[in-house]
């Protein structure tokens, strides 16, 4: 027995986290490889959200041209469709440490920032890399997961992403003291730099892709890409236009949500970044725990009925999160409304890499994460608007919410996913 098909144990995950069923020690090589990068995503992605303040005071940005700033940010996923779809022609390996390495850089040219401009350049550069990086380690995982499996390896690639997210809101707590303040936060997410060179020599390609590039390697890459797309267009277009939409509208009502909750909590509750910190990780912790388990239920009772429950309650949450609560309610509103967040957005994305084949999967992935991110991009230039309408950001907020049900209709249509390989998915 080699080492690849040895038992894995998971032994840094408690029991009742571990997956439901038994998995050869590559899987779980493959899943801390590809989580390491998640972590450090998570944590460079969510920075400005949580130090927009003080970023603001730096470069003398409105309030109301906070949302439309990271919408600026979020066309990046053009771009980053680009890099994330042509994993399907060069490997998934290859383009992963590619956008890790990307991201890192631009993370660290970030702290040296003099202007507005040079920022806002900075930080789609970053997340052109990023938003790429995403999307391909979810492929990866869903490509190397046993079958029973593969929602709990979402859930838990979403927990290692948001895991960064909130060890970026740790260091923020420290925002204050630090040299430089807000700068040393981004100057300590290029760390991946050196995890490069590591993951460089023990990260494997994933088994499926290099079956196929067996029978494909004949072709020219151009040829391969024309070829791609016309069989995507011909072969699921039920299935891909379902899931972009679906995505869409999540994307539209979540992300406003999730991008100005750190700064509603300084500005209305008057949250310090200490205070925002001891709401943010404990709340963390506790989702990051329900998100490996909630992926965990999907592999036993279905990916449609655990989606459609945890995007609405996602909804729900955020709804009264912002509608200027109690402040003894915002910790349980804040944890369960961010559990639906991350947990929904990784059932979503399971969808749209389980329904179509290994030959389509980075392209697909990648459409429905740019779609996503654009809908949240376009909502949060709508929040600017509506924030000079209603003079703050919680009912703006609110009203961008109203696109869910759209998500949870089409969920409904989808099909069922759990307990099947992605071969039989395929031919279903």
């Amino acid at each position: 027995m080699t080492d690849e098909t040895a038992p894995a144990r998971f032994r840094w995950l408690p029991k009742p986290l571990r997956p439901p069923v038994p998995m050869p020690y590559r899987a779980e090589r493959v899943i801390l490889l590809v989580g390491a990068a998640a972590f450090f995503a998570g944590y460079d992605q969510n920075v400005f959200g949580l130090a927009a303040p003080q970023i603001q005071a730096t470069f003398h940005i409105p309030d109301n041209q906070l949302g439309p700033t990271v919408a600026l940010f979020r066309t990046a996923t053009v771009f980053a469709l680009l890099i994330a779809a042509s994993a399907d022609l060069v490997g998934r390996r290859r383009l992963l440490l590619v956008t890790l390495f990307g991201q890192a850089l631009f993370t660290l040219l970030t702290a040296f920032t003099q202007n507005y401009e040079q920022f806002v350049a900075m930080q789609f550069l970053t997340r052109v890399f990023g938003y790429a990086e995403e999307m391909l380690c979810f492929v990866v995982v869903a490509e190397e997961m046993a079958a029973g499996a593969r929602g709990w390896a979402n859930g838990t690639l979403s927990a290692l992403y948001y895991m960064g997210a909130g060890v970026a809101s740790l260091i923020f707590a420290l925002v204050t003291v630090l040299p430089s303040e807000w700068r040393a936060i981004y100057v300590i997410g290029a760390i991946p730099i050196f995890l490069v060179a590591w993951l460089r020599k023990r990260l494997p390609e994933t088994q499926r892709f290099a079956e196929r590039e067996k029978v494909i390697r004949t072709m020219s890459k151009a040829a391969e890409a024309l070829s791609l797309l016309k069989d995507i267009a011909r072969q699921y277009p039920g299935r891909v236009i379902s899931i972009v939409i679906a995505a869409s509208a999540f994307g539209f009502a979540i992300s406003p949500a999730t991008v100005l909750g750190a700064t509603y909590l300084q500005t209305v509750y008057h949250y310090s970044p200490g205070q925002t910190t001891l709401l943010l990780v404990p709340g963390g912790l506790v989702g990051l725990v329900l998100a490996i388990a909630a992926g965990r239920l999907s592999d036993r009772i279905g990916r449609k009925p655990l989606a459609i429950a945890i995007a609405a309650l996602a909804g729900i949450c955020f709804y009264f999160f912002y509608s200027g609560a109690p402040a003894w309610m915002m910790p349980p509103l804040w944890i369960l409304a961010f559990f639906g967040f991350f947990s929904g957005d990784a059932l979503i994305a399971g969808f749209a890499l389980e329904i179509v084949p290994t030959a389509y999967r980075a392209t697909v992935s990648g459409l429905r994460y740019v779609f996503e991110i654009a809908c949240g991009a376009v909502a949060l230039w709508l929040e600017g608007s509506l924030f000079d309408l209603y003079g703050a950001h919680g009912p703006a907020i609110q009203l961008c919410l109203a696109s869910l049900p759209i998500t949870l209709a089409i969920l409904l249509f989808l099909p069922e996913p759990a307990g099947k390989s992605l071969e039989e998915m395929t031919r279903a």
